[in-house]
Order: C-alpha cells, then structure tokens, then sequence
C-alpha cells in the first residue's frame, strides 16, 4: 500500500464561547463552497489526490467495479401511475445512467419513450426527479435535478407529442406538484437566493403558488403564505375530485402539522385553518365530496385512520380505523376499498378496509420484505405495488381491490439466485436493556466458524424507517463473502412516537449505545470477529458513524461515513440545516449545546487514541449537508494522533446528497468504498468464479 501523506490543512484561530464553554472550529474556513473559494477548491483537488492513490491501490477494486455493473445490469421498472388511458412507468435497461420515463395506452399496450434525461448532460448526473400526468393523461408536469441538487426545475410535456411546452419554474424545494385544473398547476418555491448563495444560504419564506399553463413564472398567482413566519414550510395537493386543496405546513422535520383547505369551488380560493397548532402528524389519504380522510397520530403513537366533514359549521374528527400493535405507514383509497400499509418488526403488512373502517382482506405478500405503492383513487379499483426484499429487487404487481386478485406485471431477471442468500432477524439488548431489531443477511453456506468480514448499517433519526431493501452495491459486498447488517436502532420510526423520541434530542445517546451494541452482538455470537466488523451511514448516519468512531473505536475495524452531519453546533446555519433542530435541538439554548457537544463528530475525536480506519465521502454540491462538515471533520481526524489507519476522504464532483446519481458514478462510488472496507476486515474479493457459480444455479432454477 502506498504511505499516506496527508494535506497540510491550514488551522485558523477561531474560537467561540458559549455558556462559558470555549470551543474552537480552526477548518471553519472549509466551510466556504468550494465554487466560490478556490482555497478550498485546492483542498479538494489535494484531498482527492492522497483519496485515488489509496483507493486505486487496493484489492480487489476492479473485481468488485465488475460484479456490481453485472448486478446493476437487469431490466427495472417503477411503479406505473394511470390517467385516462395512458399509464405512465420508469424502465431502465440495466446500466443507463438514469431511468427512462415510458407512457402506454391501455395495459397490454406497447410502450413509447417519452422522457429520456440521459441525454440532458455529458456526466449523466442531471436527473428527471419527479413527474405528474394531468387526469386525462395528456400533459405531463415533470421536475428536472441538475448535479444532485435539492433544487428543482418545473417543465411540462405534452405527452401526444413529446414536446415541451414554453412553461419553466424555477426554485422549487422540498414540495410536491399537483394540477389544479387542465388549464394550471400549484406548486411551493422559495424566493430566488443572492448570487452564489443558492447552495448554502438557509431557506426560508416558502410560497404556495399557481401557475397558469402558457404564462411566465413571474405571473404566477400566490396561494399561501406567513412572512410572519418565515421558517414554515408549505405543500400543497389536492383532492382527486379536485374539490378541495389541502395545504400542510411544517416548522422542521418532524411530522407536527398545521392544516389549512381551500374550497375550489370558491373563486377566490380562500384558505381557511382545519387544525392548528404544530402537534400531531396528518396525512391526507384523500377526499370524496366534502368527507377528507386522513391518518394521524394524534391520541395514536402508532397512528390510525380519521375522517372529518369539512362542510360542517365545526368539522370534528372521527376515528375510523383504530390503532394498533403495528406501526400504520400509509393508507389510500382504491376503488371503493383503503389499503393500509402497516410495519411489523420493521417488514410490511398490507390490508384492506371498506370506507366504513372494517377489515375485509389482505395483500398476502409472502415473505420478509418492504411493500410500497398501492396509490389510486376512489372509484378505479386498480393498483400497483412493489416488493422488494435483501436479495430481490422490486418486483412490480397489480392488485384489483374488487377482486382481490393480484397479477405480476414485471420481476427482473437476475444476474444470481436470490435462493441462495438467507435473511434473519435478531433482537438484541442495548446499554440500558431495550431490545433493538436486527436484519442478518449472508450466504447459505457461508463459513462462520471464525467470524465473517461483516457491514454493519444504520440510521436512527428523524422517524426514518430501515427495511429490507435491495441494493446492487451491497450484493457486491453479499457476493464476495461478507455479511450484512442492519439494525434498527431508536430515533428511527419503526415503532411509531415512543421508538423515535428514544432516539432524539436529549436522549441521542441511545442511538449510538444501540449501534455498538449491535456490534458487540455480532462478535459475540460469532456472526463477526473482533477486526472484521466495518460500519457504514449515510446522512444522519453519517454522523452515526463518525460518533461511534470517536465513541468506540476499539469495537469497529473500518467506517464509511457517508454525506454526514459532523458539526453538531452549526449544523442549523446551512441550507436544509434549520429543519433539523426537531431531532438535534437548537445549538443556541444551553442544554441542547451541552448536549451537542458531548456526541458531535468534529469535537470529540480522541487525540492518542487508535482508530478504526475511516472513508469519509461527499459531494461538492451536496446542498442537504454542506459537504464543509466532512471536509472539517476529515481535517481535524487527520491532524490528531489516531494511529496508522488510513483516514480519507473522496469527494465527488456535481453529485448532490444522493438522489439522482448516476449509475457508473455509483459503481465507481462504491467499488471504491467497499473494497476499502473490505481490505481492512480481511474480505478476500476473489475473481468471477463466483460470479458463474450463481448463474449456473440460476440457470438450474429456471
């Protein structure tokens, strides 16, 4: 391996004091986007140096760059979504660098492309993100992601013709699109930021809008607004009859709502309030007449289903569908049934009520997995949803509520036997006794008499669920001999209210006390071995990993922290950062930054101490989280003396927080990552042989 030689990354004297604590933040130059301070663009393009010499070094590498192009090369589906006579479906064939959006006529009809964006930039990073056909199908309202940003473009498509029309909006963020009539659309934006603030300022003021096909954004009728509240989101959807618009606001992340409706039928579209107060969460299912439907929270951890009149002088909610042992997801309305989608122990549960709240059957989905889908709308008893497991890909089906029948519509054909990998699921105690649930996966016949090189992940935030899931990256990893894990810690939404708030706040330490003790686990049941367990996350895992590097680096071998949060006392100052205050708290009230300040990544990395080798990745248009937490973490881990383990960064050009990357930039992405992972945990990347090995069983098996 090559000797590592780390940048020489310049340390400034800036130091702040708060509640008589001094902190000092010497990287807070790194901060500045590397598009506007060519410093840190040189700090980057050094980083990246020491990065590809290491990574290009490794074992394994071009093995593992091989196996995942095979495994990602297989023809893939999203879900279809009908209007009128058309339905409208995402299809890649495998290694297209984004997938392509195809219309039909009719079911069986043949299909036509209709929105091909990997033509739209010569690094295949600029993604079609999200699209709405109008009711009778003809126009396509469609949204445009350039470079991995959170940002986002409205253009709409005539779908007859495949031409755009003149219409283009501009800054969108963290919203939905939904047609108001043929004629126009309602959309939420922020106003347009400074020059060369758009990746960093923080977002705020958050406008409801309606756009009239044909006219200019800046004609664009305002809906909604509180400029004496700036901090407010807004979204807005409507009924499927078109009859009311539903507007949620939110002040963060976590799912506490404001309600507001507006009665279409009502020219001047008056709002007025149907629940206030930031309290309980509410999902509108949908609307028939005046009667909305809706899944809540309020008086239910778990959640269940209400309806309210809102043609009444005082609408009062009704409790329809109770709560119960398992966590409720998502409910919607199909034909004239609801199809609730329900978690247990992390896998799902599909069933079906009548509009009256009584049971009448269930989606038997067989085996352990993740069902999602199920959207339609009252008086169309037609549906689809995929399932998907550890070791299958989404598999899409269509299901009639009135028959109760379910029919394939797409299964991949893939690169290896899925029969030949077994999932199982563990309950393990925490520090303080509380039972967290755990995926296993692995290879039948997988040799775990000495510990296998094991990928432990994990998440616990924000009321985010982790479900089995499938991932051509991490069957890379399955191929090669490792085992994969997942553990569902606290913060995660799992087990409804309780489990998050668990995991939150001032009780953020569980998390990381969860995730060793899914460590401790593994080796102490032979699954792992002491020097053979890696850990990897993303985003709020992210900061996952780095604190239970700093926390416990004689338990792990190697960590990936991946787009993480590892600024804990100025997170809230950037982009999307403010939002987070709900899981973190506020760095500005005295106990949530005594708080902050006892887990955050940046300042608690133990001079002296040995530590786990570390990959660091992020992107330089991350403008989720600023890429300036890992480029200061990174900087400070390779300033301090932890030891010989390499600790590195790779940062990645025009991919934003992670959605909307291209297919060779994963595979690049990831070969790189877990063929580090895998040197530093003994896993031996052998050569295809095994590659041919699953063919010819799945050959047998057809």
């Amino acid at each position: 391996m090559p000797e590592l030689k780390y940048p020489m990354t310049e340390k400034q004297n800036v130091v702040d004091e708060q509640f008589g604590v001094k902190v000092a933040d010497p990287y807070r130059w790194l901060e500045d986007d590397v598009r506007v301070n060519p410093k840190v663009a040189q700090w980057v393009e050094q980083q990246n140096a020491v990065a590809d010499s290491y990574l290009d070094s490794l074992p394994g590498r071009d093995i593992l760059a091989s196996r995942m192009e095979k495994l990602f090369d297989y023809e893939r589906f999203g879900l279809p979504r009908k209007a009128g006579k058309y339905y409208f479906y995402t299809r890649n064939d495998g290694l297209q660098n984004q997938s392509v959006l195809y219309v039909r006529e009719g079911l069986d009809g043949e299909g036509r492309e209709l929105i091909n964006p990997n033509g739209w930039a010569a690094d295949g990073a600029t993604a079609l993100d999200g699209w709405v056909p109008s009711k009778d199908g003809k126009k396509l309202i469609y949204t445009i992601q350039d470079g991995g940003s959170d940002w986002r473009t409205i253009k709409i498509l005539d779908v007859e013709t495949g031409q755009d029309s003149s219409d283009e909006i501009k800054w969108m963020k963290f919203a939905n699109v939904d047609w108001v009539d043929e004629d126009g659309f309602v959309y939420s934006r922020f106003p347009q930021p400074e020059e060369g603030a758009a990746f960093q300022s923080l977002n705020l003021n958050h406008q409801v809008y309606y756009h009239k096909l044909g006219t200019d954004q800046s004609e664009d009728r305002l809906i909604y607004a509180t400029p004496e509240k700036p901090e407010l989101n807004h979204s807005a959807e409507l009924t499927h009859d078109g009859r009311y618009m539903l507007i949620t606001s939110s002040s963060g992340t976590d799912e506490k709502y404001e309600l507001t409706i507006i009665d279409m039928q009502n020219p001047n579209w008056t709002p007025t309030k149907l629940v206030s107060g930031f309290d309980y969460e509410w999902q509108l299912i949908d609307g028939m007449g005046s009667k909305l439907y809706f899944v809540t929270n309020k008086n239910a951890p778990k959640l269940k289903v209400v309806s309210v009149d809102v043609s009444a002088k005082k609408p009062e909610f009704t409790d329809l569908i109770a709560e119960r042992a398992e966590t409720l997801t998502r409910a919607q309305i199909v034909g004239d049934k609801m199809i609730l989608s329900y978690m247990e122990d992390a896998k799902s549960l599909a069933e079906i009520y009548d509009l009256a709240g009584k049971k009448t059957g269930e989606v038997n989905l067989n085996e352990v997995g993740t069902a999602s889908g199920f959207s339609g709308k009252p008086g169309d008893s037609e549906t689809f949803y995929a399932f998907s497991s550890f070791t299958q890909p989404g598999a899409i089906y269509r299901f009639d509520t009135a028959s109760n029948e379910t029919q394939l519509f797409a299964k991949p054909d893939l690169a290896f036997n899925p029969a030949d990998y077994m999932t199982s699921q563990v309950f393990y105690p925490s520090k303080d006794g509380t039972k967290i649930p755990m995926f296993i996966v692995h290879k039948k016949d997988l040799d775990l008499s000495q510990g296998a090189p094991t990928l432990l992940y994990g998440y616990g935030g924000f009321n985010i669920s982790l479900t089995p899931g499938y991932s051509a990256t991490r069957m890379a990893w399955l191929q090669s001999g490792g085992v994969y894990a997942q553990a569902n810690l606290r913060g995660g939404g799992e087990y409804g209210k309780a489990w998050h708030d668990g995991g939150r706040l001032l009780n953020k330490q569980n998390v990381f006390d969860d995730f060793a003790a899914a460590g401790e686990y593994l080796i102490a049941n032979g699954i792992s071995a002491q020097g053979k367990l890696a850990i990897e996350g993303r985003s709020n895992g992210g900061l996952l990993v780095g604190a239970s590097l700093n926390q416990r680096p004689d338990l792990f071998a190697a960590g990936h922290a991946a787009v993480g949060v590892m600024d804990m006392l100025r997170f809230d100052r950037f982009t999307a950062g403010r939002y987070w205050v709900d899981d973190y708290g506020v760095p500005a009230k005295e106990e949530d930054f005594k708080n902050l300040l006892t887990y955050s990544p940046y300042h608690n990395i133990k001079n002296g101490v040995k530590y786990p080798a570390a990959i660091v990745s992020t992107a330089d248009t991350d403008d989720r989280v600023v890429p300036g937490h890992s480029f200061k973490y990174i900087a400070a881990l390779q300033a301090a003396d932890t030891g010989d383990a390499p600790k590195i960064i790779r940062i990645e050009s025009r991919a934003g927080h992670g959605s909307g990357k291209p297919t060779d930039k994963l595979i690049e992405e990831y070969s790189d990552i877990y063929a580090f992972l895998a040197h530093h945990t003994g896993l031996t990347i052998e050569d295809d042989a095994e590659e041919a090995k699953d063919m010819d069983n799945q050959e047998q098996g057809k």
